[in-house]
């Protein structure tokens, strides 16, 4: 059963929930090395009888100092609250990263914000993780401190897979190499993006294969290609099965980046509605073709392979 949790905007948290358990980081994608760390946490919560807190920031630090980073996450805001939940953690704080946030000293956020406010017992981050003003602060600075503010540091070991960690880094490598089964694997779940239909051209519509049209916003982008995919429908919580496009369309010049699916054996009009892509396996990469006839030859293929890789 998944509980309510409860959310802060700040570090204002009710008294309930001070003297807790706090995870801190970005958990981007919230794969399988955070899923262990969240794991060791329940141990501590239970041996001890705390609550579990987690502090994530919104935007990602990294986009937000670097503007040109448009397409990063592994996970939107709401598919992390989403995973969270089931993750049966007691309350969440998202801190909105702002200048005035991102200006604060080290070793301020560390007796003002995680002693003096949330008065946490134990504090659980990775090794690589950094705070403070210009990430002047480290694990190191935290380990240092556990005497004068009365808080207990937990850095597990990294989980690794063939001498890599598996990191959100990781992760956005694979993807970008359409090694989505181990994605898929490393991540526990499908990955999946969540976005609204647009009107486009109706190129597929055309030539016998109606997509709906998708903007993957600030999502990362994986290989260029085409992926058997499952379609989730707000509200309904069977999916749909189908085939997705990824690219720019080269055949039809098309310069922005689209995620175009179709839905086998659907008929019905999905524009402006809000749809979950999971994506289950790569088929190929994009390819322009001379003529639209050799493209329609090509999905033709591309969905009878796509169609085995979902049954």
């Amino acid at each position: 059963m998944v509980k309510k949790l409860k959310f802060y905007k700040n570090f204002k948290i009710s008294n309930i929930h001070k003297n807790s358990i706090l995870l801190v980081g970005n958990f981007d994608g919230l794969h399988l090395g955070h899923q262990r760390l969240f794991n060791l946490a329940k141990k501590y919560k239970k041996k001890f009888k705390l609550k579990i807190g987690v502090i994530t920031f919104e935007p990602m630090p990294k986009m937000y100092f670097n503007n040109h980073l448009k397409n990063f996450r592994i996970s939107n805001i709401f598919q992390k609250i989403k995973i969270l939940e089931k993750l049966n953690i007691d309350f969440l704080i998202i801190k909105k990263f702002d200048k005035q946030f991102s200006k604060i000293k080290s070793k301020n956020f560390i007796k003002e914000i995680l002693c003096k406010k949330l008065k946490a017992k134990y504090i659980f981050v990775s090794n690589n993780f950094r705070f403070g003003n210009k990430r002047e602060g480290d694990v190191n600075q935290l380990i240092n401190n556990e005497k004068n503010f009365n808080y207990k540091i937990i850095k597990p070991k990294p989980l690794k897979l063939k001498n890599k960690v598996v990191s959100s880094t990781f992760i956005r490598k694979l993807l970008f190499n359409g090694k989505i089964e181990l994605v898929n694997k490393l991540l526990a779940r499908n990955w999946s993006i969540e976005a609204k239909v647009e009107k486009g051209r109706q190129l597929g519509k055309k030539i016998g294969f109606p997509t709906c049209n998708l903007n993957i916003k600030d999502y990362v982008i994986p290989q260029l290609g085409v992926y058997a995919v499952k379609i989730y429908q707000k509200n309904k919580n069977f999916p749909l099965k189908g085939i997705a496009n990824l690219g720019y369309r080269p055949t039809f010049n098309q310069k922005k980046i689209l995620l175009e699916v179709h839905i086998f054996n659907f008929s019905g009009n999905l524009y402006n509605k809000h749809l979950t892509i999971e994506f289950i396996s790569f088929i190929r990469k994009e390819k322009k073709f001379k003529n639209i006839n050799q493209l329609r030859k090509q999905i033709n293929l591309d969905l009878e392979l796509a169609k085995k890789k979902l049954n």
